[in-house]
């Protein structure tokens, strides 16, 4: 154990500055004996550090490694297990319990003799020794550690033989002397004991000078004991004053270590605090709506501008806190839950505000049109003499009613309609039908009533024959009508609005009763086109083209003028699911579905892009929106494109490459006969596709028609890949002119004609006939077989020379086959 103990001190602690005290043997209790050792040591360097090392064997050398370190002040308990039986187990608590059994009891009760010496010696707080013999448990002498000469090798108690005794490795100059002193003597190493002896007397000698030197000087000697005693005297002052500031700096530095722990704790405190500030300043900067915005969405003046883009502010306001993006566990928070209650209150609250509010603009607007509308149609509707200077009054010119002082005051609420659109779609859509509703009667009485106009300009005035006392009467009655009829007329619309909730069914409806309006309309129109036909003679032609220009010339404004305002108050061109745009198109195409049992043919989304493609050029090839139009053809092209191969690809009927070359064969001859400009390279895309397709068809379906002369030539094709020259392919066993004639005489004329009608009865059952694409592919297979047969012969002259070897049919034979074939069929 002595020389692992030097070997331990020499390797591990003497590096580190430390002193090994006492060693033990150990393995871990209830497992398997893998021994390590547990070391007590000190540190050289004031303050002096008390440890205990697990220290182990490594397992791929002669070596020992430092595996862990415990502080002795980390130590609370030392367990013996018994104090009056030998037992080799002991347990030592630090943060955790560890159970060691030692390699005697011996070793064990030297570390734990140890450990107790250096706990009295060197720690305040005391360690508690459970099952411990007292024995075991001395005390120390009251020896300061001062008192100990530095740089001695000594114990802990400052009597252990085995310190004393410890190994000095020399110096370089203690080894410098010896080898002089054996050089300076022949049988130094010879003669050890002569060598002994020698050194003996001169070091006899040498204790005689100088005790005679001593003696010779009792004087200078008494002086320097004298000097000697006093230098003791300050040494143990200093001693006791290092010993004294010693256990003051021990102090501060447990105060030291105490303040430390306390520092990391108030700066982990800090650091929670600032990532607390932190998150509740984010969630008061993006969830504090202030009062302002609040009091505008509760009271705000939504008829005046000032009081619109308040409410405008505090909408948007409103809307970014509610999208903030909270961060994990925000949402766990009750004052953000109460917040978001909050705000969800508040929207819900001013989205049924504004619904309210912008329905009765609408039903102020519409009144105000409607009594306009009647005043008008009142003085229209008046028989008698004085009706054309009333005319000539109120109705001189054919304009429409002008709707843009009503689409003025709604834009103010664009904003706000796009923010109700966002939040609330079920008021938005609501307020959409309700304007609608509004829109489509008021069109229907502005719009009648101008042709009204229009008609009475054409013809001139009504029956004269009624007397004026009718003109009265009419007067009478009509003022009364009116009032009721706009009576009528608002409370239908507030009773239509009472409901801001829409649906498509009811836009649906709408639409359907706009449809009806639209016809009627027409028909107004077309009674025009029929009355100048009849009615009219030639010297009127010019009036009435005038007065049919001046009425289309009206209608086109007002409907330019009308989308735009619907466009911008809605923001219809934002809604992604509106119906009729290119994403409806492109989805339809994509939920196309094929039959599994019939051919595939040209696909309706194909078909469809040529009858819209056709339409849309006939009606807008030269319009002043073009570019708007080819953006469309593009988006819609690219979507074709892209679905005909997806189709193409889930086909089981018909194979891929029919279906890509029919369609691409299509939409090529399409875009060729339109003559689309934007579309040139799709153009040429569709025509390489089809092209390709087409030859990987052909290659695909013929396949190899003479399959065993395909193989024979394959052989001796790979002959020749080998190395050998081709002329001499006939030398080889199974490739020679018999065996080639052979396989030729498997293929005669009419075997070959069979096989090539086989495959065109196949052909036709691929293709579809409105493409007619039939011919086409048969005339690319005959090119194909001709060009296999010109192959096999220029093998054949080639590896076979002289040899009369040739096919038992030819090039005009296959020419003849497949156009017999074509005709039969």
């Amino acid at each position: 154990m002595t020389a692992i103990k030097h070997a331990l001190q020499r390797d591990i602690f003497t590096p580190n500055d430390e002193r090994l005290l006492s060693i033990v043997n150990v393995c871990k209790a209830g497992k398997k004996k893998k021994n390590c050792f547990l070391c007590a040591t000190v540190t050289t360097e004031r303050p002096v550090q008390v440890k205990v090392v697990k220290v182990k064997k490594s397992d791929k050398g002669d070596f020992y490694k430092r595996q862990i370190a415990w502080a002795l002040r980390d130590l609370a308990v030392v367990d013996a297990k018994d104090a009056i039986k030998e037992n080799p187990e002991f347990d030592l608590h630090f943060e955790k319990v560890y159970k060691w059994v030692a390699s005697s009891t011996a070793e064990k009760n030297a570390f734990i003799s140890c450990i107790w010496k250096l706990n009295q010696r060197y720690l305040r707080k005391k360690i508690d020794f459970v099952n411990v013999s007292s024995q075991l448990l001395e005390e120390l002498p009251k020896v300061t550690e001062e008192s100990v000469p530095s740089g001695e090798n000594q114990s802990v108690t400052g009597g252990d033989e085995e310190a004393v005794d410890e190994y000095q490795e020399l110096n370089a100059r203690e080894e410098q002397d010896i080898e002089i002193m054996m050089e300076g003597c022949e049988y130094a190493i010879s003669n050890a004991e002569a060598f002994a002896e020698k050194l003996s007397r001169e070091l006899q000698v040498l204790d005689g000078a100088n005790i005679q030197s001593i003696m010779a000087s009792e004087k200078q000697v008494n002086i320097l004991m004298k000097l000697l005693d006093e230098a003791l005297k300050e040494v143990d002052q200093i001693e006791l004053k290092l010993s004294s500031y010693e256990e003051m700096l021990q102090s501060v530095k447990e105060q030291m270590d105490q303040i430390s722990e306390s520092n990391h704790l108030i700066h982990l405190s800090n650091t929670n605090n600032v990532k607390l500030l932190l998150e509740i300043e984010f969630l008061v900067n993006h969830m504090d709506l202030a009062k302002g915005h609040i009091k505008a969405l509760q009271e705000g003046d939504l008829a005046s501008s000032r009081g619109i883009e308040a409410c405008t502010n505090a909408a948007d306001a409103l809307l970014q806190c509610m999208n903030v993006a909270l961060r994990p566990g925000h949402d766990m928070l009750l004052a953000v839950k109460q917040q978001q209650q909050h705000f969800s209150d508040l929207r819900e609250y001013f989205a049924r505000r504004l619904a309210s509010h912008l329905n009765n603009v609408f039903v102020q607007q519409f009144t105000q049109a409607l009594l306009q509308l009647y005043n008008r149609s009142y003085f229209l509707s008046v028989p008698g003499h004085d009706q054309s200077s009333t005319l000539a009054q109120h109705s001189i010119e054919l304009t429409l009613p002008n709707h843009h002082p009503f689409h003025r005051d709604l834009l103010r609420y664009a904003k706000l309609m796009e923010w109700l659109k966002s939040t609330d779609y079920g008021k938005y859509e609501g307020l959409t039908k309700n304007y609608m509703d509004y829109l489509s009667r008021l069109y229907e009485r502005e719009i009648k009533d101008f042709f009204e106009v229009a008609k009475i300009k054409m013809t001139g005035t009504t029956k004269e024959s009624k007397k004026f006392g009718t003109e009265k009467t009419v007067f009478r009655a009509t003022l009364p009508r009116k009032e009721s009829a706009v009576k009528q007329e608002t409370e239908s619309l507030h009773g239509s609005s009472g409901k801001l909730t829409g649906s498509t069914s009811s836009l649906n409806k709408l639409s359907v009763q706009s449809s009806g309006n639209r016809r009627s309309q027409s028909s107004s129109l077309l009674d025009m086109g029929n009355m100048s036909a009849s009615d009219l003679d030639v010297a009127d032609r010019t009036k009435f083209d005038k007065i049919f220009e001046q009425v289309l010339s009206e209608l086109e404004p007002l409907c330019l003028a009308e989308q735009d305002f619907i466009s911008k108050f809605f923001k219809l061109q934002q809604h992604p699911s509106m119906p009729g745009t290119m994403s409806n198109q492109i989805r339809q195409m994509e939920e196309v579905k094929i039959s599994k049992k019939s051919k595939v043919g040209i696909l309706p989304f194909v078909a469809e892009f040529e009858e819209f493609a056709g339409l849309a050029e006939s009606i807008f090839k030269n319009a002043e929106r073009r570019g708007d139009l080819d953006k469309a053809y593009t988006k819609l092209i690219r979507g074709v494109f892209v679905n005909v191969e997806k189709v193409a690809n889930e086909s089981q009927k018909t194979p891929r490459d029919v279906v890509m070359m029919e369609n691409f064969h299509h939409i090529f001859a399409t875009l060729s006969r339109l003559k689309i400009s934007c579309l040139e390279a799709e153009k040429k895309e569709a025509k390489q596709k089809y092209t390709d397709h087409l030859q990987s068809y052909v290659i695909y379906s013929l396949g190899q028609p003479l399959e065993k002369l395909n193989h024979f030539f394959e052989g001796v094709e790979a002959r020749v890949a080998q190395g050998i020259r081709e002329e001499e392919v006939s030398y080889q066993l199974a490739f020679n002119k018999q065996e080639l004639r052979k396989v030729i005489k498997e293929y005669p004329g009419k075997e070959v004609k069979k096989g090539l009608d086989n495959l065109y009865k196949k052909v036709d059952k691929h293709l579809c006939e409105e493409e007619n694409l039939l011919q086409v592919v048969w005339h690319s297979m005959q090119d194909e077989f001709i060009r296999q047969y010109k192959h096999f012969e220029g093998l054949i002259a080639r590896c076979y020379p002289g040899s009369g070897v040739t096919m038992e049919f030819t090039i005009q034979d296959i020419l003849d086959y497949c156009s017999s074939i074509a005709q039969s069929h």
